[in-house]
């Protein structure tokens, strides 16, 4: 029995049970899962973006406190994660999975939106209001990857994701949090599966191949009201990743180093990051 698969499920039935309406839809070919709950509020629809070997589950414990506030939150599964099917397209995977994003952000978000992205969903957050500003109304980016590293770094990251024994899980778990849950480790021989799918395998490897990264322009360039948060506790990317969007943030830009956040604060701080997200949204007047 796949006991992550399993407990996956479950999660998805509670959110449900709750009234988070689950679907899937085609979008250029590809099947992509995504949880929708219509708000109570007055602001625009709120996009949440996971990161690599995440998934929309993660985002689930901020789906209520973000309804009081907005309109809609939307929560999509990436190719190849959550409940969304194998994808990769190609030599470039990165890229196709950034234009899947896009593609679902157009056809079923269907306005500018506040995007919040994590980890890699940060880099094609960034990429997304860099390329496509009239879908992005404003951007929060939560311990983005895309900062240009020292090859020695880079490479370090990506291997992190390689959990082969116990001992490795474990250890890769506690990176990911300020103080890992103990189920969290008590599971993490099994939460290393999400990270041995062919699709994080497939992006890791173009990732360790081409050294990807953002370009720098592309962060100058966003003309949106943009919120950095970066955990004192980010255990995962190297503090490098910080000093280079520091470096390359436009000056309207807030940067805040928020103390009890790691590197998935939507799974362990979720009401705080909600917190900090409407009042970032009241300051930018959404």
């Amino acid at each position: 029995m796949d006991l992550m698969g399993g407990m996956q499920k479950a999660v998805r039935r509670v959110l449900v049970a709750r009234g988070v309406q689950s679907s899937t839809v085609d979008v250029g070919g590809q099947s992509v899962h995504f949880y929708s709950l219509k708000g109570q509020g007055k602001g625009p629809p709120v996009v949440l973006v996971h990161g690599l070997g995440g998934s929309a589950n993660g985002f689930g414990r901020t789906f209520f406190g973000l309804a009081k506030r907005f309109s809609r939150v939307v929560a999509p599964d990436l190719p190849g994660h959550g409940f969304s099917t194998e994808y990769c397209g190609g030599q470039v995977c990165v890229r196709n999975q950034f234009e899947v994003l896009r593609a679902f952000v157009e056809q079923e978000v269907k306005e500018p939106a506040f995007v919040v992205g994590n980890s890699l969903g940060g880099a094609m957050a960034v990429s997304l209001a860099s390329e496509y500003p009239q879908w992005v109304r404003a951007l929060v980016l939560v311990a983005p990857a895309g900062a240009e590293l020292p090859v020695e770094e880079s490479t370090a990251l990506l291997n992190s994701f390689k959990v082969g024994t116990p001992a490795e899980a474990r250890a890769f778990t506690r990176r990911l949090f300020h103080q890992a849950p103990l189920p969290a480790l008590l599971l993490a021989t099994e939460l290393r599966r999400f990270y041995d799918t062919p699709t994080v395998k497939a992006l890791t490897a173009e990732a360790m191949s081409t050294r990807l990264s953002l370009e720098p322009e592309a962060v100058r360039k966003l003309s949106m009201p943009v919120l950095f948060l970066w955990g004192g506790s980010e255990r995962l990317l190297p503090s490098r990743s910080l000093d280079w969007f520091r470096a390359h943030l436009p000056a309207h830009a807030q940067v805040r180093v928020v103390q009890g956040f790691g590197h998935v604060p939507q799974m362990e701080r979720p009401d705080e990051l909600v917190s900090h997200l409407v009042r970032f949204a009241d300051a930018s007047s959404l």
